[in-house]
Formats: C-alpha cells, sequence, structure tokens
C-alpha cells in the first residue's frame, strides 16, 4: 500500500455502512483535547541547558502533562517540585532495557516519587531487536519488570518505531509483543509516525488489540515521508483520536528532529490543542 493511500485510507478502515436503518442519526459531538502533553525528548536541547525554565516556557504555551526520557542531572525529588510549581503532571516517563535490568527499583522508586503512572520503554536498540527470539527475550524482561512494577502501583507500556512492524519470518514482531505479554501488565505508547511510516494504519491495531493503547506520540509526516510539526503534514489525526476502541488518555506532541524546538512545540500545541475529532 502507498503512503498516500495509506494516509487517506485511515479514517475509512473504521467506518461501516448504516444497515439498519434509513432515519437519520444523532451527529457525534465534537471533542477537542483537554490536556495535550509533549514528550521532553522534543526539546532535550533546552532541557540539558535549563531545565526549569524549558517547562516555565512549555507550560506557557499551554502544555499540561510532561513525558519525560531523563531527568537532565536533577533528582526525582526537585522534578516533583517543579511540576507542581508549575501545575504540570508527568503520567509517564521513558526508560531503556539496561536500566530494567540493572537498576529496577531505582526506576520504579523515581517514578513513585515524580508521580508517574507509566513507565515506557523507548524501544531496542539495532543489536537487541536483530532476530525474533531477541524479541522472545525481551518478552521475558519485560513480563518481569512489568510485574514488579505492577506490583509498585505503576503500569508499562511499550513505545514503538517503524522497526516492529517489519516482518521477521513471516511475523510483525509488535503482535509477538502483544500476542506474548498480559495486556494487564503490557500497553503500548503508539507513535502514530512510525506506524505511518512503517506503512501500517494505527487503527487496525486498536480493532485488533483494544484498550491496549493509552498514551500516543503525535508526530506528523510530510508527504516525502520527513517529520514535521503537528499539522504541517498528511496524518488525519482526527481519525486516529476517534477510534474509541484504543483506549487513549495521553497524548503527547514530539519531534525527533526540531531546527528550533521550542518553535516546534508551539506549532504542534497550537494544531492538536484545536483539532476536532
Amino acid at each position: 500500500m502507498k503512503r498516500r493511500d495509506l494516509l487517506k485510507g485511515i479514517a475509512a478502515i473504521s467506518v461501516s455502512p448504516a444497515l439498519a436503518s434509513c432515519a437519520p442519526k444523532e451527529k457525534a459531538p465534537i471533542r477537542i483535547l483537554d490536556k495535550v502533553g509533549i514528550q521532553l525528548y522534543t526539546v532535550r536541547d533546552r532541557m540539558v541547558d535549563d531545565v526549569l525554565n524549558t517547562l516555565t516556557q512549555l507550560a506557557s504555551i499551554g502544555y499540561r502533562e510532561m513525558e519525560f526520557a531523563g531527568y537532565f542531572d536533577h533528582s526525582p525529588k526537585e522534578i516533583k517540585l517543579f511540576l507542581d510549581d508549575l501545575g504540570l503532571t508527568s503520567p509517564s516517563a521513558h526508560t531503556n532495557t539496561q536500566s530494567m535490568r540493572e537498576t529496577p527499583e531505582q526506576l520504579i522508586e523515581a517514578a513513585l516519587v515524580v508521580g508517574h503512572q507509566y513507565i515506557v520503554l523507548a524501544g531496542l536498540r539495532p543489536e537487541e531487536r536483530i532476530t525474533l527470539d531477541d524479541y522472545r527475550r525481551h518478552v521475558d524482561l519485560i513480563n518481569g519488570f512489568a510485574e514488579q512494577c505492577h506490583e509498585a502501583g505503576l503500569k508499562f507500556a511499550y513505545h514503538n518505531h517503524a522497526y516492529e512492524f517489519e516482518n521477521l519470518d513471516g511475523i510483525r514482531p509488535m503482535d509477538l509483543l502483544l500476542a506474548e505479554t498480559e495486556s494487564s501488565l503490557m500497553q503500548v505508547e503508539i507513535d502514530f509516525y512510525w506506524a505511518v511510516k512503517a506503512g501500517v494504519n494505527p487503527i487496525s491495531y486498536f480493532e485488533k488489540y483494544p484498550g491496549r493503547f493509552p498514551l500516543c506520540h503525535v508526530k506528523d509526516m510530510a508527504p516525502d515521508g520527513s517529520m514535521v510539526d503537528v499539522g504541517a503534514g498528511e496524518i488525519d489525526f482526527s481519525a486516529l483520536l476517534a477510534a474509541s476502541q484504543s483506549g487513549l488518555r495521553h497524548y503527547y506532541v514530539e519531534h525527533d528532529y526540531p531546527v528550533d524546538s521550542l518553535a516546534s512545540a508551539k506549532n504542534s500545541y497550537s494544531s492538536l490543542s484545536k483539532l476536532e475529532f
């Protein structure tokens, strides 16, 4: 399937013909997001220099939920104070497989201090995902760490890139991860850009694995496949956010390679905060 056809078809996949009645139906109410979040990797250049000032600027734009990818040499207690002073929350934070293996208790303790609800595995390094057996070994790691999270009152999620949707021996690794983990233990932070980049319609996964996608990364795609600010590309976010079977509750703007990170954050917030679905 060509990418352009996929983008145009996102809205159509979950629409069924009206067979039961020709009578007019009430129009669904228009929704907009009451809270917009941002993955702080977007503004990592500014976070390195001044965490508090960066969070303050993001709050002034209108962001209310922050997703961390490291605390930039601040303690979890300091991060919590920054968030509280600005009226912000951080429902989730990213981590990596090394920390899950070597310092799981530290990850969990930090999450409890800051107030995260989810610890999210950001992805796998190239050498960690060569074969399906590599993914199966990570299922074991995920199940063990996710159980620890569950016992502490936290949740675990996996963040996708494009590679989890590329066939390995006829199997998509994302399907393997979802099939071999319990829904109560592993959920998914769906990255819309990377899923579409891989030629996947995210709604097909919402339908196959309903309720397992509580978090998402909202980043847009230009006609040439490059990453752009939300609203500057072709992905139909209205259709994606309206998919009720997804389970979506937290929506994070992200841009991996912004030229001006704060300007990118402003542009994406302006588009996503006004989006109707």
